[in-house]
């Protein structure tokens, strides 16, 4: 984790995310979260979180970003920024850390924004051990040696 005192606005990836909460669907929680995910070509797509009544039906924001470039076929993916109106900081839950671990390597950054400043996260320390193909594959040829 690395912690940078600079202004946030000047990193285009903050900013996209910042710009993405705006579009946020949240009349429950009333914390919009926007998400920027740059590919490993460069393009960015964002995500912004999208509320429903029954709470397991919402999308968070990283979930949207992913789904938006996997249907425009990226699954390689090298840097995401998560910013909301709170500027707290927010880091992807660990549903969304899971899902970034499917397609990004543990040392992709992930920026988040705390409004005068970010701190810089690689997804490896945000999701040490995840749950990978190598992991269930493992756990498989385990369970055939028995």
């Amino acid at each position: 984790m690395t912690d940078d005192s600079g202004d946030p606005a000047d990193d285009p990836l903050v900013a996209a995310a910042r710009d993405a909460f705006a579009d946020a669907y949240v009349p429950y929680s009333e914390y919009p979260v926007g998400a920027a995910l740059r590919t490993a070509d460069g393009t960015v797509y964002v995500g912004c979180n999208i509320e429903n009544a029954n709470y397991s039906n919402s999308l968070h924001a990283e979930e949207v970003a992913i789904a938006e470039a996997v249907k425009g076929g990226h699954t390689e993916f090298d840097r995401l920024a998560v910013a909301s109106d709170a500027a707290d900081g927010v880091t992807p839950c660990g549903m969304c850390r899971q899902t970034l671990a499917e397609f990004c390597d543990a040392d992709m950054e992930v920026v988040c924004d705390e409004g005068d400043g970010v701190t810089t996260y690689t997804l490896g320390e945000l999701l040490p051990d995840t749950i990978s193909l190598e992991t269930l594959t493992d756990a498989a040829e385990r369970r055939r040696q028995r």
